[in-house]
This record gives C-alpha cells, sequence and structure tokens, in this order.
C-alpha cells in the first residue's frame, strides 16, 4: 500500500520538473568601466527642424521642433578616473533619491522625512535672504524641497539666454519645475562655467510684479519693496536659489522664445554642477515644456546614449512632435498616472516585473499612489539607479541570482549594490532577462547593459537595483540609457523606445 502511495506524488514530480519552463535570458559583451567621452565642443548644442508625417505618429504635423544635444556632467571632469567618477555619480545619486523622498514625504505628510546613514535630516539654512535687506520676501515661510541635491542633474545642455543672447550651461532635469540662472550683482554664488548673466544688459529682462498670476504659482514666492515677484527653492542638502523672478528671451539655434518667466538668482549657495542654472523639464505649470507648449505642444523626448559605448550616438532632447516615435519603431507606451499632492513628477502605472521570462511574485498594489500621494512610480532623468519598493527589490534580486548560480556572485556587495559578479576574464554573458510591465499591456524589455552594469576596471558588475523603504519607486538613467523616452502629457503617456538615440 506504501508503495501505491507512493506512485502518484511520484508521477506529479516527474511532470511538474519536465513542464517547468526555462529561463530566458540576454547576452551581456563584458566591458569594464571606463572614462565617458570628453565634451566635444566642435559640435552644435540645439537646432531646429520641421516636424512631417515621416517623422512622427502625429498626423499632418507642421509644427516646429527643437533638437538639443545633452552632455553627461562627468564629460566636464577631465582628471578623475573612471571608478572616482562612478563612485562621485552613486554619491550624487543616493541624494537625489533623498532628495525626491523628501519632497514627497513633505507634500503628503507635511514634513521632511528621517532616514540616512545618520538618520538626521539634513536642515535648509536659515536666513537665506539675510544680505537682501531690501528684497526681503514677505511670506517665506518654508522651504520646499527640490529633486537637485548636490548638483544630482546629471545632464547639461546649452541655452543662450536674454538679448543680446549669452550661450550658458543648463541642467535639464524631470524632477524640477521651476528654472533660473544665476545673476549679477550676485551676494553669494558659487563658482560656473561661464560669465555670470547681467540682467541688465539684456533688453528683454522684465521684472514680475507680485500681483502677477505666475507669481503666485511658486510654492515659495515673496514681493520686493518696489513690489517685484522674489522666488525661492532650497533642495534637500541646504543647497538654495533666491532672486527675482522675471521673464526674458530663451535662445535655442536659430528659435528665440520671448517671456519665458525663470528665477534670477543673486543669492544661490550649495553644491550645484557648474553649470549656470537649471532648465526645469518637470510636469508642473512652471517647467518649460509647460511654458513653451503653446508652440511645441508640451511633448518632448529624450534619449541618454550608453556612455561606456562612446560619443557615438549622442544623447539628445526633443520638443514638439518630432518627440514623438515614427510608426514602427516598437515604441511601448505606459499610462501616465496623476498625483494629485505632487504635480512635478511624471509617474506611470507599472502593474509587474519578469525575470528571465517569469513573473516576480509581486502584488501590482506596491506600484500605486496611495489615497495620501505617497508612492506610485516614477520616470526621473537625474537619478541613476532606479529604486524599487523594498517587496519588488528582494523578489526580483532573488530571481536573479537565482538565475546567475552559473556565474561568480562575490560575497561583499558595492555602495549600494547588494548583488555582484566578478567577470573578469569573460568577454560575453548570459544573464536573465528583465521586463517591465505597464498598465495596458506594454511591455519593456531591458538590455542587459540596463542592468548588470560595470562597477570598477577589474571586472566587477553589480545588479543596478536597489530598495528603498520610502514606498515611492524611481526609474533612474541607467535602466534608460539607450532607450528614448518620451514623455506626452497630451496623450496621458510616457513611451520607451529602443534603440533610438541615432
Amino acid at each position: 500500500m506504501g508503495r501505491r502511495r507512493l506512485l502518484p506524488l511520484f508521477f506529479f514530480l516527474l511532470i511538474a520538473t519536465s513542464s517547468a519552463v526555462p529561463l530566458l535570458y540576454n547576452s551581456l559583451d563584458v566591458r569594464p568601466l571606463s572614462r565617458p567621452s570628453t565634451l566635444d565642443s566642435a559640435l552644435p548644442w540645439s537646432e531646429t527642424l520641421e516636424a512631417t508625417e515621416s517623422t512622427t505618429d502625429s498626423a499632418a504635423s507642421s509644427s516646429p521642433s527643437l533638437v538639443f544635444r545633452l552632455e553627461h556632467r562627468d564629460s566636464l571632469a577631465l582628471n578623475s578616473s573612471a571608478a572616482e567618477l562612478f563612485s562621485l555619480r552613486l554619491d550624487r545619486d543616493s541624494a537625489r533619491v533623498y532628495s525626491i523622498d523628501s519632497r514627497l514625504a513633505q507634500q503628503t505628510h507635511g514634513r521632511p522625512i528621517s532616514h540616512g546613514p545618520s538618520g538626521a535630516v539634513p536642515r535648509p539654512r536659515r536666513n537665506v535672504t539675510r544680505h537682501l535687506p531690501s528684497r526681503r520676501p514677505r511670506s517665506f515661510s518654508s522651504s520646499i524641497v527640490s529633486g537637485l541635491s548636490q548638483g544630482s542633474g546629471e545632464y547639461f545642455t546649452r541655452v543662450g539666454v536674454g538679448t543680446p543672447s549669452h550661450s550658458m550651461y543648463m541642467v535639464v532635469d524631470t524632477g524640477s519645475d521651476v528654472m533660473w540662472i544665476q545673476c549679477s550683482p550676485c551676494l553669494r554664488c558659487y563658482t560656473q562655467s561661464d560669465p555670470l548673466f547681467n540682467p541688465r544688459a539684456s533688453s528683454s529682462f522684465v521684472n514680475l510684479p507680485c500681483s502677477s498670476p505666475i507669481c503666485r504659482q511658486l510654492d515659495t514666492s515673496g514681493c520686493s519693496r518696489r513690489r517685484s515677484c522674489l522666488y525661492q527653492v532650497s533642495y534637500g542638502d541646504g543647497s538654495s536659489t533666491v532672486g527675482d523672478f522675471s521673464t526674458e528671451t530663451l535662445t535655442f539655434g536659430r528659435t528665440s522664445i520671448g517671456r519665458v518667466a525663470l528665477g534670477c538668482g543673486h543669492d544661490n549657495e550649495g553644491l550645484f554642477v557648474g553649470a549656470a542654472g537649471l532648465l526645469g523639464l518637470g510636469h508642473g505649470d512652471l517647467s518649460f515644456p509647460s511654458q513653451v507648449g503653446r508652440i511645441f505642444g508640451r511633448r518632448f523626448s529624450y534619449c541618454l546614449s550608453d556612455r561606456q559605448a562612446g560619443s557615438t550616438p549622442s544623447s539628445t532632447l526633443i520638443f514638439g512632435d518630432a518627440a514623438l516615435p515614427a510608426p514602427g519603431r516598437g515604441a511601448v507606451f505606459a499610462p501616465m498616472v496623476a498625483n494629485p499632492k505632487l504635480g512635478t513628477f511624471y509617474y506611470v502605472q507599472l502593474v509587474g516585473i519578469s525575470v528571465g521570462g517569469a513573473r516576480v511574485n509581486v502584488a501590482a498594489s506596491e506600484f500605486q499612489i496611495s489615497a495620501n500621494g505617497n508612492g506610485g512610480v516614477i520616470v526621473d532623468s537625474g537619478t541613476s539607479v532606479t529604486r524599487l519598493v523594498q517587496p519588488a527589490y528582494i523578489a526580483m534580486r532573488d530571481a536573479f541570482r537565482a538565475g546567475t548560480t552559473q556565474l561568480n556572485r562575490t560575497t561583499a556587495g558595492f555602495s549600494l549594490f547588494d548583488t555582484c559578479y566578478d567577470l573578469s576574464g569573460k568577454d560575453v554573458v548570459k544573464v536573465p532577462t528583465v521586463v517591465f510591465h505597464f498598465g495596458r499591456g506594454s511591455d519593456l524589455s531591458l538590455p542587459a547593459s540596463n542592468y548588470l552594469i560595470p562597477v570598477n576596471t577589474a571586472g566587477l558588475f553589480c545588479f543596478a537595483f536597489a530598495g528603498t523603504s520610502s514606498g515611492l519607486t524611481i526609474i533612474g538613467n541607467i535602466q534608460q540609457q539607450g532607450i528614448r523616452v518620451v514623455f506626452d502629457p497630451v496623450a496621458s503617456r510616457v513611451g520607451f523606445v529602443p534603440h533610438a538615440c541615432g
């Protein structure tokens, strides 16, 4: 009788084993960490083009489009090794994520979060306008915390400011709305590559009055004694910019756009990049895409090339209908989700993740925005490493580890990475596939180089994800590289187009 009872169990195990679905794998070319290409100043920074039906999926489009060249901040670092640059990048990344989490916590709970190595919250400097007695705002009651912390905007472009136009480096950042530049006279300014902008030398510079509707859109605003609008933006590490909120003409190649609202900062502190200011690409009304929406339709896209692969193709940022992919390019569109508590970030509907072709056991609710505005999933240009809510990260990491038993996993991690492999001496390895599943049945398969990355010159590679306890999932730029990311608020969607940097 005992043997008869064992037979059904034996056959069940045999059938289950034989019907197991084999894992799906990608090939990874093993290239140790190397320095990114240095800045090529001979290339044009921007150009204007006309969108046509052959370049976009919008019908009979004839609106103009702007194309920007983007460079990573590491291209300006001439005397640092690849390892030093990567270490600094991870430090900036942690500060960036902390700032985003702090801003979200302040908006949803009215207070900053408390986490980090020491458990203490960096306190913004008080009285940032103490050197501006005649400009002291009447309504600066609290600082806001934005995505730019320790200069963590990773990409920059060159923009003409004023009339006559003066070209300046500006950080581009999807996690910020308010645009600003450093201006003279400057009471406190950090070092920048270009001369300070002098608003008195520009015929198109106009101070906005306190009564203007656009002044009231600022999160933190005030009034000077002359009743002109003042702005203040404070960042998570205590960095800040304070000055006049104004309108000015911006020039891109042959295209000039007048009456763009931006801050003219006379008191600027902190560890910014060395750029003259910030070009905000956020979802809010004061961002550059929103302000020029009447011209370019609020649509834009960028493609961040793999810096390990050299400078070709270059990273680009496109505004207008040409930002949309042409038919047949294999675009994957994720539904855009609104967070009523925080309008700056671009939220998308992520419903699941697969590793090696098998769905990771994580509930879709882990990626949803809660009633108080916490949680959700954002796509961010300034965050490097994708952060996943802790249950999703652990499940995904464990699935990846289970599919890489043939590789030499190290006992220790590296910085914020806890899953690393010694691939020295290898040319090509097989790693499980990683797929993001978005709403409406859209699936984005990541290239292997976007999730197993080199972290030193000795052949150490790490799984480029990290967990977070904040509740917010952030899709970072390492996972975006080589993929054109399309922001289309008009159709309420964010698109991903593989192999579209050229």
